[in-house]
C-alpha cells in the first residue's frame, strides 16, 4: 500500500500539471468583463481573432511570448474583477492539448494524449455558454457536435482539414478530428471513408469538390514526406522522383498520381467507381503550396487558423485545387459545367451532351492572332499577320505636358479600382464557337471576336493615355483589336472600318457566373472586415485604413479572392513553361477548353476601356489629368491628401456618375497611396512609372498571364 508521503508526492505532482492560464471560460469572462472585444484583444496579442476564440474555448493555448503576455493581462483582469463564484471558473472539464506538445511531435509514435481534468458540475445559470475543449481522444464525436447543421449531410465535416504532427485535423467552425494515419495511403482512406470531408457541387450538372487535406511540415514528415523539396528556384515544377518511398507506397497502394506528379499540390485518385469519386487533394505547406503574395501570412498561422483561412475561402469561392490561378480557372469550369446528362432519342439511354453556354468539353484552336508566337496554330501556318495586344495599361505622362498648376499641387495620390479584371467580366459576352475568318467585315459592336483595323488617324488629347494600346501611345498602323476596343472607338465619335475579323457565332455571358460568386465573395469578406455598402465615402476610408489589422485571417481570404480573379484571367492563356519548351510544339495547357486567348482578350480589352472612360470623364468634370496608369492604379495630381480633396462630387453630395467613385464593391476605387507630387515628378523624369510605387512598395503588376 503507497505511504502518505507517496501519496502526497503523487497529489503534488497533480498540481504543478495545472495549466498555467486560467480555464477558457473564465478567460472569456474576464475579457468581458473589462469591456474588451476579441478583435482588440487580438491586436494587442498581435494575432487573430479566430485565435482569441480559440484561447476562450479551449480547442489551443498560446505560446511564449504571447502565452506570458496573456498570463500577465488575465491576472491584471482577475485582481480588478474578482469572480462571485468560484464555479463559474472551473467550468471546462477537459484541458486542449498544448501547442508545444503538438508542434515537437514529428515521429511515428503516439504522441502523449491530453491531460484530462475531473469534471465539475456548473448550476445552469452560471455554466460558460462557449463549448468546452475536446480531449485528444474524443475529438471525432466532439466534433461532430461542433459542426452544427451540415448543409450536405454527405459532408458534416465541411471541405477541407489541416493536418498536424499528432494527428489533429483542424476543420472549418472549430472541428478538431482524430486522424490516425501514418502513411500517405492510409490518410486518403480515412480522408475518404471516415473524415466526413468534402463539397457539394456548385452546378447541377458539375462534381462535387474533393477533400483538402492541407499538411503541415510536421504532418508531412510523419507520413514519410521530406519537410522541404529541393530546388525551390524552379518551385512550380517540384515534384518527388518517381523512386521516392511515398511515391511507391501511393503506387503500390492501387492509388494513382495525376501528371503534375506528387509536388505541392497533389491529387490522389482511383477511377470512380459508378458516379462515386475517389480522389483527395494535399497541399504542403512546407513545400510552398500558399503562395505568400495569395495568401498573406497564412502558412505561418496556426493549424486552426489556416483551416479558418481555406475554410471561408472554399465556402465563398471554391475549395482550393492548387494556386489562386489554378483555383480561378476552376471556379469557371464548377460553374459552367462542359457535359450534361442528355436522353438519346433512339436508344432512351442517357448520355453525356453539351451543356449549354459552356465551352464545352474539347479544346479549341484560337485563330492566328488570338494565339501567342510559339502556339502550333501561329507556327505552322507561318502567320505573319501580328497579333491581338490587349493588355492592362503600363502608362507614364510625358512630363512635357504638366502644367504649372498642376505642377504646383502637393501631393500625387493614387486610386486603385477593385478588382477591375471582375468588374470587366459582368455581363460580358464571349464566343462559344470556333472563329470563323471575314474579310472587310462590317463593324458589328456585339460580337465578340477579333478585328484589323487602323485607327492611327484618331488624335486624342496627349495628357491622357490612347485607350487603343496598352503602354498608351498612338497607334502607328493597322493592328488587331478586340471587339470592345473598336466599339469604343466608334462611341468616341470616330469611323471604324475593319479589314479582316475573326468572329464567332455562338456567344454567351460565360463568366456571369463566374463574377457574381466572386464579387459577393469580396463584398462579403469585405463587410465582415468592416467596410460595408452603407458607409460614407469618408468612412470608407477610414474602415480602409484600418481593415487588414482588424482580423488578419480574413485579411488574407480577401487577398486570395483578388488574386483568384487575376489569375483566374491569366490561365486563359497560359504560356509555356520549361527551358525545354520548343516552339510550335503543344503545352500541357493547350488541353484544357478553358485555353481561351479571345476570353482573356475581352476581359483585359473591357478593363482598359473602362479605365479610359472614367480618366476622360474626371478630366471633363474636374480639369484634372493623370500621371500614371499601372493596370488598375491610377495616379493623380491632388491639392489635398485624400481623394475626396479632387474627385467630382455633385452639389448634393453625392459623387458624380461616370467618374471614379469610392465604393467597396468591384469597378469602385479605394486609396491606394500617397506621396509628393515632387517624388511624382521626379520617377516620371526618370522613365518610372509613379503607379508601380505610390504605396510605398514595388507592385508587382499581373497583366493576367
Amino acid at each position: 500500500m503507497a505511504s502518505e508521503e507517496e501519496l502526497f508526492a503523487s497529489v503534488d505532482a497533480l498540481l504543478e500539471e495545472e495549466p498555467q492560464l486560467p480555464p477558457p471560460a473564465e478567460r472569456a469572462r474576464l475579457r468581458e468583463a473589462a469591456g474588451i472585444t476579441q478583435a482588440r484583444l487580438a491586436v494587442a496579442l498581435k494575432t487573430s481573432t479566430q485565435t482569441v476564440k480559440n484561447y476562450e474555448n479551449g480547442r489551443s493555448e498560446p505560446k511564449s511570448p504571447r502565452l506570458e503576455a496573456y498570463q500577465r493581462l488575465l491576472k491584471g483582469w482577475a485582481a480588478k474583477y474578482p469572480a462571485h463564484t468560484s464555479s463559474a471558473a472551473a467550468a471546462a472539464p477537459v484541458v486542449a492539448p498544448q501547442p508545444e506538445e503538438r508542434k515537437a511531435f514529428t515521429g511515428s509514435a503516439a504522441p502523449e494524449r491530453a491531460k484530462v481534468a475531473a469534471p465539475v458540475k456548473v448550476p445552469a445559470a452560471l455554466a460558460a455558454p462557449e463549448h468546452p475543449a475536446h480531449s485528444v481522444t474524443s475529438r471525432r464525436s466532439a466534433a461532430k457536435k461542433a459542426a452544427g447543421p451540415a448543409v450536405d449531410p454527405r459532408f458534416p465535416h465541411g471541405p477541407l482539414a489541416v493536418l498536424d504532427g499528432d494527428g489533429c485535423a483542424y476543420g472549418v467552425d472549430g472541428i478538431v478530428l482524430d486522424c490516425p494515419a501514418t502513411n500517405v495511403p492510409e490518410l486518403v482512406e480515412w480522408t475518404l471513408k471516415e473524415s466526413g470531408l468534402g463539397a457539394a457541387r456548385l452546378n447541377r450538372y458539375g462534381k462535387d469538390s474533393d477533400p483538402l487535406i492541407v499538411l503541415t511540415a510536421a504532418a508531412a514528415v510523419k507520413l514519410g514526406l521530406p519537410e522541404r523539396l529541393e530546388g525551390r528556384e524552379q518551385r512550380r515544377s517540384l515534384r518527388l522522383p518517381e523512386d521516392h518511398p511515398v511515391v511507391k507506397q501511393v503506387a503500390k497502394a492501387k492509388w494513382q498520381l495525376t501528371q503534375r506528379g506528387f509536388g505541392p499540390w497533389a491529387r490522389i485518385y482511383r477511377k470512380a467507381q459508378g458516379r462515386e469519386r475517389q480522389c483527395v487533394q494535399l497541399a504542403v505547406l512546407s513545400w510552398d503550396a500558399l503562395d505568400e503574395r495569395s495568401w498573406p501570412g497564412v502558412s505561418e498561422m496556426e493549424p486552426a487558423d489556416i483551416a479558418r483561412v481555406l475554410g471561408v475561402y472554399a465556402q465563398r469561392v471554391i475549395t482550393p485545387r492548387g494556386s489562386t490561378a489554378v483555383s480561378g480557372l476552376e471556379l469557371m469550369t464548377a460553374l459552367r459545367p462542359p457535359t450534361k446528362a442528355v436522353r438519346d432519342e433512339e436508344t432512351g439511354n442517357w448520355v453525356s451532351g453539351y451543356n449549354a453556354g459552356s465551352l464545352g468539353a474539347e479544346p479549341m484552336d484560337p485563330a492566328p492572332p488570338e494565339a501567342t508566337p510559339e502556339h502550333p496554330v501561329v507556327v505552322n501556318a507561318g502567320w505573319k499577320g501580328g497579333f491581338l495586344n490587349e493588355e492592362a495599361y503600363q502608362w507614364v505622362r510625358d512630363v512635357d505636358t504638366l502644367s504649372d498648376e498642376e505642377c504646383t499641387l502637393p501631393f500625387a495620390l493614387g486610386l486603385d479600382l477593385n478588382t477591375a479584371f471582375l468588374a470587366a467580366a459582368a455581363r460580358l459576352v464571349v464566343g462559344l464557337s470556333a472563329p470563323d475568318h471575314f474579310h472587310a467585315p462590317k463593324f458589328n459592336p456585339k460580337i465578340p471576336g477579333s478585328w484589323l483595323a487602323d485607327l492611327s488617324r484618331i488624335e486624342l488629347d496627349p495628357r491622357l493615355p490612347s485607350p487603343f494600346t496598352p503602354d498608351g501611345s498612338r497607334p502607328t498602323g493597322p493592328a488587331w483589336y478586340q471587339t470592345h476596343t473598336l466599339a469604343y472607338a466608334q462611341e468616341l465619335g470616330h469611323d471604324v472600318h475593319p479589314v479582316e475579323a475573326y468572329l464567332r457565332r455562338e456567344t454567351g455571358a460565360y463568366l456571369d457566373p463566374w463574377h457574381d460568386r466572386l464579387k459577393n465573395a469580396y463584398v462579403d469578406t469585405l463587410a465582415d472586415l468592416g467596410v460595408t455598402k452603407d458607409l460614407t465615402d469618408a468612412e470608407f476610408l477610414a474602415a480602409m485604413e484600418q481593415h487588414k489589422e482588424k482580423d488578419p485571417a480574413l485579411a488574407a481570404v480577401l487577398a486570395a479572392v483578388k488574386a483568384t480573379v487575376k489569375g483566374g484571367v491569366g490561365k486563359l492563356r497560359e504560356r509555356p513553361q520549361g527551358k525545354h519548351y520548343k516552339e510550335g510544339e503543344t503545352w500541357p495547357a493547350l488541353s484544357r477548353p478553358t485555353w481561351r486567348p479571345d476570353i482573356r482578350a475581352a476581359v483585359i480589352s473591357k478593363a482598359r476601356v473602362n479605365m479610359h472612360r472614367k480618366l476622360s470623364n474626371t478630366a471633363k468634370m474636374t480639369g484634372l489629368y493623370p500621371l500614371a496608369v499601372l493596370s488598375d492604379c491610377v495616379v493623380y495630381p491632388s491639392p489635398g491628401e485624400s481623394p475626396l480633396d479632387f474627385l467630382p462630387y455633385a452639389a448634393s453630395g453625392k459623387p458624380q456618375p461616370g467618374a471614379f467613385r469610392l465604393g467597396p464593391t468591384p469597378g469602385l476605387a479605394k486609396l491606394e497611396g500617397v506621396q509628393s507630387m515632387l517624388w511624382a515628378v521626379g520617377l516620371m523624369e526618370q522613365g518610372y512609372n509613379p503607379a508601380r510605387h505610390i504605396k510605398g512598395g514595388d507592385a508587382v503588376l499581373d497583366e493576367g498571364e
